[in-house]
This record gives structure tokens, sequence and C-alpha cells, in this order.
């Protein structure tokens, strides 16, 4: 009987312990995150401009793809692949005394025909491309087209060599291509000239989209927002724990937001840290 109760008694205690292990335990799971109030941020007086951005790929703005326009032998060539030539130059004679000629000025990127052989009318024979003028072509969707029209001046980032450069509208399809569900329409852009472009290199094209001169501005990171998606800041307290202000946003730029009302420059937050705030991080875009 002895030992039976000792049995119990060892049970209780246990359970004692163990209802208080995970009582700890729970609380330290479940208790808030105290906000490290030795980071603070002032708001400021700056700058926010935002774009659109499309992407692309360089192109040559000029390129033929010589043909024949009647069955032929070829007899000369008289150009290799590289050679620079210009409107009129005699690049082929065939065994019949005609001759090909170049219609454009450019470089000689291609060769299909071989001396001493016999092509068929339609065959192409030479390619020539003018590299000293380049343009991109990019995606404008159907929602974004209103803020594209030809002549406007736009900033193209040639990804490969981390340079930004000025680009034209210089024209925009008439008709949308349907692709996954939306509807795109193509700009075309020509390219300051610049040695160091590429055919073929990636690029994207920066449209002004908005822009707020001389605003109060503060990091995304001190915005918090609550359940409604309405944003607030933690403003520092001598007393304890800083307290929520509610203020109003406008535009950002990833990094940066414009505040409307609700906080001046000059005035200091406390930025709380962001896992104790979903909503913060999946918040995007402008209020």
């Amino acid at each position: 009987m002895k030992q039976k109760k000792k049995s119990k008694k060892k049970i209780v205690i246990w359970s004692i312990v163990g209802l208080l292990a995970a009582f700890f335990v729970t609380g330290a799971i479940f208790k808030p995150k105290e906000v490290d109030a030795s980071e603070k941020e002032k708001a400021i007086i700056g700058d926010i401009t935002t774009y659109y951005s499309f992407s692309g790929a360089v192109e040559a703005k000029n390129r033929k793809t010589i043909t024949s326009n009647a069955p032929m032998q070829i007899e000369e060539i008289k150009v290799h692949v590289g050679d620079q030539v210009k409107s009129g130059d005699v690049l082929i004679v065939t065994k019949q005394g005609d001759k090909i000629k170049a219609s454009i000025d450019g470089e000689i990127s291609k060769l299909d025909v071989e001396e001493n052989t016999e092509v068929m009318s339609g065959a192409p024979l030479i390619e020539i491309v003018d590299y000293s003028v380049l343009q991109t072509t990019v995606k404008v969707d159907e929602y974004d087209l209103k803020y594209l029209n030809v002549g406007k001046e736009v900033e193209v980032t040639l990804n490969a060599l981390e340079k930004v450069i000025k680009g034209t509208v210089s024209a925009i399809s008439k008709e949308a291509t349907y692709e996954n569900g939306v509807s795109y329409f193509t700009a075309t852009i020509d390219l300051v000239h610049d040695n160091a472009i590429k055919v073929g290199m990636s690029t994207e094209a920066k449209i002004l989209k908005q822009r707020a001169i001389g605003v109060t501005t503060l990091s995304m990171k001190a915005i918090q927002f609550d359940s409604k998606n309405k944003s607030y800041v933690l403003i520092p307290s001598e007393k304890g724990a800083p307290t929520k202000k509610y203020i109003q946003i406008g535009i950002n730029d990833g990094t940066t937001s414009e505040i409307k009302s609700g906080l001046k420059a000059g005035e200091e937050v406390v930025i709380a840290n962001q896992e104790n705030n979903p909503a913060a991080m999946m918040h995007g875009g402008n209020e």
C-alpha cells in the first residue's frame, strides 16, 4: 500500500512539473517580442521617383537579306564577312554578267553562297547589318500603353554593361499580341550610339511613373500595418513601450515611402521587428 501511495505521489509531482514546463514553453513561444527601442529613425525631407519598366533586347534597326530574283550561277563574290559596304557597292557578279549590289550601308554579317555555285530564285545570298544604328523592342502591357507615345525619351539600362543610356520611342504597334491571357503592344526605342552596345544584349526601359519632390519620407521598414491594412509608426516614449501613431502614406519606390500626414520631418520613430508585423511584409504598392 505504501509503495502504491508513493507511486501515485510521484505521478502527481511529475504531472505538476510537466504542466509547469509546458506553461513556460508556451509562454516563451507566444510572448510578444519586445521592440528594440535602440533602433530608431527620423523622418526626413527627400525625393521619391518611381518608374514603369519594360524588358527587351538590342536589335539592329537596319538589316537586309539580299536574295536572288532569278536562277543564277555565282562567278565572283567580292566581299567577306565583316567587310563594311555602302549602298550601291557590288557584292556578287554572276556568270550571266549580272551584278548584285548592296541596298543599305552596313557590315556583311553572313554569306549564304559560294563561288561557282548555282542558286534558285529567292535563295538568300548575303546579309548586311548596320550596327551603327541600334534599337530595342519592348513589350508594353495594354494598361501601360497610355504612358507611352512616339517621341518620348526614356532611360534604357544595358544589364551586361551596367550602363544607362538615353533612348527615344520611335514606333508603337497598332495591333496587340495576345499571349498567356495578356494583351501587349510592342514599342520600338531608338538608342543613342555607343560602340560598347552589342546586338542581343538585354535591356530594361524605364519610363517615369510618379515623382514626389521635397516631401516627408521614411524607410518602408519603419512603417507597420494593422489587420485592416492601415499604416502606422511607433513613437518612442520615455515612460516605456512606444506608442502607435497612424499615418497616411503616398508613393513608394520599394525602399522609401512618402508620408502625407501624421508625421513631420525630424520626428523620430522606432523600427520594430518585421517578424511581428506580417501585414508589413505583405503590403505593396501605394496607398
